[in-house]
């Protein structure tokens, strides 16, 4: 598995296609009620030190498949508020979470990090098991705030301890890949962040 950087036109296009989505821009929030991203504010993001954004590629392709971000990183306290995730190729959480897993290898190593939050929405099932997996304690809810079809629903807040950390392992993953449809093609699919979304 590779997590590539955002850096060409096409990988950019690319990931705004995924989280263009319906069943992925519904549990997003980047502020003020938008939930899907340009292309350009997405290059924009890439291009502060707020944001940490990585393509991930299973172990058999180079082809990307979903995204593994951070936002909200201030070096200065050693926390990132949120760890979020969207997915490129459906059926395939156990590699999400693996992309995610290593990204926190990286946020606690390299960026020198002591603590990752994340949110959910509470009905985000897989979400919320993903978290788990990956060590993350709840912490609280924040009510009625993340609006799905004109119904509220609580997002649910976690958090991760640098001590707390164990890189996940590949169990699984690669049974789950294979039997996922085809991926998407690199074709091109055409703020404020103080809520980014969760895993």
């Amino acid at each position: 598995m590779k997590l590539l950087p955002l850096d060409s036109p096409q990988l950019i296009e690319l990931v705004a296609g995924w989280l263009g989505r319906e069943e992925n821009s519904k549990w997003l929030d980047f502020g003020h009620g938008v939930h899907v991203l340009s292309p350009l504010a997405l290059k924009i993001m890439t291009q502060r030190d707020l944001h940490v954004l990585r393509a991930y590629t299973p172990d058999e392709s180079d082809l990307p498949i979903g995204l593994v971000a951070l936002s909200n990183v201030d070096r200065g306290s050693k926390t990132a508020n949120s760890l979020w995730a969207v997915i490129g190729r459906k059926h395939s959480w156990a590699l999400a979470r693996r992309a995610a897993s290593k990204l926190l290898t990286l946020a606690f190593t390299e960026l020198g990090l002591e603590v990752v939050g994340a949110w959910v929405v509470e009905n985000h099932w897989s979400a919320r098991r993903a978290l788990e997996q990956l060590n993350f304690h709840y912490i609280g809810r924040q009510r009625r705030c993340h609006w799905i079809d004109g119904r509220p629903y609580d997002r649910l807040l976690y958090d991760l301890v640098a001590t707390d950390h164990r890189e996940t392992p590949l169990r699984g993953v690669a049974r789950e890949y294979l039997r996922a449809a085809p991926p998407p093609s690199l074709r091109l699919v055409a703020s404020r962040q103080e809520h980014p979304p969760a895993l």
